[in-house]
């Protein structure tokens, strides 16, 4: 079993695993453990993707959800893709801001430009300028506090499916 990690610059990190077995056969493993009464994860199959959630009593704002995406290789064996991830309701809502700010970036260089090429007053864009840059940074590493909050989550989604994948 080789393992491959993102960089931790990520605020979605990125694995992939090698393992012995094809498509079905790891995916058949998912769905005997996820219909299992013990199991206390919540979870989605669509053909060769698996979505695994934290348990709805342990479920915050920054809970991960586990998408895997299985593979075929050569050899009998297929290459388990996976993505931590908030859930994707968090996901667009972060996404919607960022391209608000951009776009509100854009309008106001624009509102600037124009006043000073006017020689009018241009200090309310100038300000709001460099204001949406800074709100752009807090962003960004508010989703990485988020994704720190959630680590142990993470941490137990992930053995949680390493768990599956070694069952024979």
């Amino acid at each position: 079993m080789s393992t491959e990690k993102n960089s931790e610059l990520f605020l979605r990190p990125r694995f992939s695993i090698d393992f012995k077995g094809s498509q079905q056969e790891l995916v058949a493993k998912f769905k005997r453990s996820l219909k299992d009464a013990d199991c206390k994860y919540c979870s989605k199959i669509v053909a060769t993707h698996v979505f695994i959630d934290v348990p709805k009593k342990e479920d915050h704002f920054w809970s991960p959800q586990l998408h895997l995406e299985f593979e075929e290789s050569k050899d009998n064996s297929s290459i388990v893709k996976g993505l931590f991830g908030p859930k994707p309701q968090i996901w667009t809502l972060f996404m919607f801001l960022h391209f608000l700010i951009g776009g509100a970036f854009i309008i106001f260089s624009v509102i600037f430009y124009t006043k000073w090429s006017l020689k009018s007053e241009y200090t309310f864009s100038l300000v709001i300028m460099i204001l949406l840059p800074l709100i752009w940074i807090m962003m960004y590493f508010l989703g990485k506090k988020g994704r720190e909050i959630g680590r142990p989550q993470m941490n137990e989604l992930y053995h949680f499916m390493i768990q599956i994948l070694e069952k024979e």
